[in-house]
Parts: structure tokens; C-alpha cells; sequence
């Protein structure tokens, strides 16, 4: 079973200001009139022409359908989170809402599976269950299937947000022409989208607001926790790593990567040495698991079909024709990371 409208992307644009991914997030972004994540355009950490900085306390309502004037986007900097992509959170965190609405619409009619994509990608996720050979007596079902659906939709958001990673970094392109390598396990990446999906599956839970005024009050409860500086301390603090994790302007080298996609069951950000009121150590994340799913007695299997012209790279890294997440992602970020040092570049892990 599979959905043509409700998927969604992160477009890794250098900023909004680009016509073409004005073009083509007004495009993409119709699917979200379908009640289906919609896209949002990223950005690179960097003080760099047409990087948003926006201020903190004003990051607008977040919306899960298209609206153009009512969330702010672009890059904070947090002193236990390091640089943050706001629209990766919003992204991953609508992503995660989608996929707990399918794993309960699976699990309570006992389907085999679903599959979904991510718009503007032709990867296909597959995901399959077996159930516990005492599942039709259960009583206590609808518990069960909440309990899964909501850890289970941050595991499946998280994953396919470092798929489209890893894509990128095989030269999959999203947006046609732009050079999208350098935006790769950038710094940020992976923290941001880990703390959009547990945002996403919190906000589900929030039975006093709908989503989008969850995601909202959840977004500045984050940040604050994560103690998120003012918009000129931000810029600082990207500029003053100029020349060190990254180069250039209009397309940057980035040349510092974090590739921590948690395979030692936590997630840790990457800080920038030195800014002004900043002393804290950095808020390691918690991976995302299965366990609840297994303690049930389900089992899942998660497999992705690259469908890109690139995928015969990506099956020699991972040395399989088939890609299994728990199986490939850690052969993949081995590749990657030693692709990383003949470039000459730093990374986290």
C-alpha cells in the first residue's frame, strides 16, 4: 500500500532566495492541501549568502500544510545543541506525525506492511511486521499499538532523514542543479532531525492543542531546554569557524561532517568552540529503538529501494543489492567516513 501525496523532503538549498527551490517548494508543497507532510527548504550553518538567521523568539506558528508567512525557518545556535535547522525539526517532526497515523492504520488491521517515500524522492521504504502469535487475543490493543506506532514513527522518521543523507552524499541531486554534496551530514543534521521526530511524536500526544500549536509550544520548550542564544550570537558563532569547517560563499565546502546517526545508542552535537556565553556540555540524545516494538513480540523488517541512478555506488559501499538500515547504515558511514579523509575533511561520530 502506498501513498502518491502524503510523503514528504528536506531540500538542502544554500537559501530561500533561489528562485528554483522557490519554484520548487511551491510545487511540492501542494501535496500538503492532502492533509501529508509537506516540503521545506534547509539550510547550511554557515555565515554564507542567503543563510537565514531568524530570531528565536520569533519562529512564527508551525504549520504542517502550506503556509508561506507562518513559521520561520533557517539556523539557530543552541549551547547544548549546537547550530540547530528549524526546518529540519518542523520537517522531521511532520514526518514522524505521518508515520504514526500509518503504523496505526497497520497495526489495527493487521496488514502485512506499508511502504511510503519521501516527496521528491524516488527511494521506496518497505516496511513489514510480524505480529506475536497471541495478538488476536490481546485486550488491551489500542495501548499496544499507540505505545508502538509512537516510538516506532521516531525510528522510521529519523532513518529516512539519514537516508536522504546518505543519498546526498552519493551524488543523489533533489533539486536538479544544485551541488547538494556539501550539504551532507552537515554539523547539524542529524541532531536537528532526531529532535524534530521525538518533537513530532510529542505533539501527537498533546491532547490539549492540535499539531500545529503543539509543534509550536514544543519547538520553543526545546529550544529553550537546549539554551538557544540570540540570532547575533548565532551568527558569530558560524562565522568564527569560517575557513575551518567550512569555505567559500555562494555554494560553501563543508568541511566539517557529522556522521553520528547514533550506532553507539547516543547522538551527540557538535559545539563551536569558543562562543560568548555558552559553557555548557553538549545534551547527548538517546538513539532511536525498536525495544517496545520487540517487547510486544512484533519484529519489523525496514528495507529501502534506492531507485536512484546512483544506487550501483551505494550497493558497492554497502556491498549488497539490498539495503537494510540496522544491516548497511554502519558499512555506509564507514565508506563515507573514509571518503571524508581522503577529501581532507574533519567529522564527528
Amino acid at each position: 500500500m502506498r501513498d502518491t501525496c502524503e510523503k514528504n523532503t528536506r531540500i538542502s538549498l544554500v537559501g530561500k532566495t533561489t528562485f528554483l527551490a522557490a519554484a520548487i517548494g511551491l510545487t511540492v508543497a501542494g501535496c500538503s492541501f492532502s492533509g501529508g507532510p509537506r516540503a521545506r527548504v534547509g539550510y547550511l550553518p554557515t555565515a554564507t549568502f542567503g543563510v537565514v538567521f531568524p530570531d528565536p523568539d520569533k519562529l512564527g506558528r508551525h504549520a504542517y500544510r502550506l503556509d508561506l508567512f507562518g513559521e520561520a525557518g533557517g539556523i539557530v545556535y543552541t549551547c547544548k545543541g549546537g547550530h540547530i535547522d528549524l526546518h529540519h525539526i518542523r520537517g522531521t517532526a511532520d514526518d514522524a506525525r505521518y508515520l504514526v497515523k500509518r503504523i496505526r492504520e497497520t497495526l489495527s488491521k493487521k496488514r502485512k506492511g506499508f511502504s511510503f517515500n519521501l516527496t521528491g524522492e524516488m527511494s521506496t521504504h518497505k516496511i513489514r511486521f510480524t505480529y506475536p502469535a497471541n495478538w488476536d487475543r490481546q485486550q488491551d490493543k489500542d495501548e499496544i499499538i499507540d505505545e508502538i506506532a509512537f516510538e516506532t514513527a521516531v525510528y522510521l522518521a529519523f532513518n529516512a532523514m539519514t537516508w536522504h543523507e546518505m543519498q546526498t552524499w552519493f551524488g543523489v541531486h533533489f533539486a536538479l542543479v544544485e551541488p547538494e554534496f556539501n550539504s551532507a551530514f552537515s554539523w547539524e543534521d542529524t541532531y536537528s532531525n532526531l529532535v524534530g521526530a521525538r518533537l513530532g511524536v510529542e505533539a501527537v500526544k498533546d491532547t490539549e492543542h492540535d499539531f500545529d500549536e503543539a509543534m509550536t509550544v514544543a519547538i520553543y520548550r526545546r529550544l529553550k531546554e537546549l539554551d538557544v542564544q540570540p540570532r547575533e550570537t548565532a551568527i558569530r558563532a558560524s562565522d568564527s569557524i569560517r575557513g575551518q569547517w567550512y569555505t567559500g560563499n555562494f555554494v560553501p565546502d563543508m568541511r566539517m561532517r557529522n556522521f553520528d546517526i547514533g550506532l553507539d545508542g547516543t547522538i551527540r552535537p557538535t559545539l563551536v568552540p569558543g562562543v560568548a556565553d555558552c559553557n555548557d556540555e553538549p545534551l547527548e540524545l538517546a538513539a532511536p529503538t525498536l525495544e517496545t516494538l520487540e517487547r510486544h513480540g512484533f519484529a519489523m523488517t525496514y528495507e529501502i529501494k534506492p531507485n536512484v541512478l546512483e544506487q550501483g555506488r551505494i550497493f558497492k559501499a554497502a556491498g549488497s543489492n539490498r539495503i537494510f538500515p540496522e544491516k548497511h547504515y554502519p558499512v555506509l558511514i564507514e565508506h563515507m567516513k573514509k571518503e571524508a579523509l581522503e577529501r581532507g575533511y574533519r567529522y564527528e561520530e
